[in-house]
């Protein structure tokens, strides 16, 4: 993947300390920088989990097989086949549980 040249300004303590640490100050910080965007991502995909989106709560308490019977035949012929699936339900507190046929 090709870099891209960017400039930051860091306090002068932090780059002491990267310093002292760490020969390659650019690998570093693009570790770090890494490090924190996956945490972000985990966050946000954790957080969206415990609050889902009201319109998958509906398509949840509809069940798969009735959500599929909303759908253009030629989308379900090709796209689904609900006996594939599993069931689940939303639990608050759990998250998405397998409900036993």
């Amino acid at each position: 993947m090709p870099s891209e040249r960017v400039t930051i300004t860091l306090p002068a303590d932090v780059v002491r300390d990267i310093d002292r640490l760490e020969q390659n100050r650019s690998r570093f910080v693009l570790r770090a920088v890494r490090e924190e965007l996956l945490r972000r991502r985990r966050y946000e995909f954790e957080r969206s989990i415990r609050n889902p989106h009201p319109e998958s709560l509906e398509i949840a308490e509809e069940g798969l097989s009735d959500w599929a019977r909303g759908l253009p035949q030629e989308d379900c012929e090709s796209l689904l086949d609900p006996e594939l699936g599993k069931d689940v339900r939303w639990i608050p507190g759990r998250g998405w549980t397998e409900i036993p046929k």
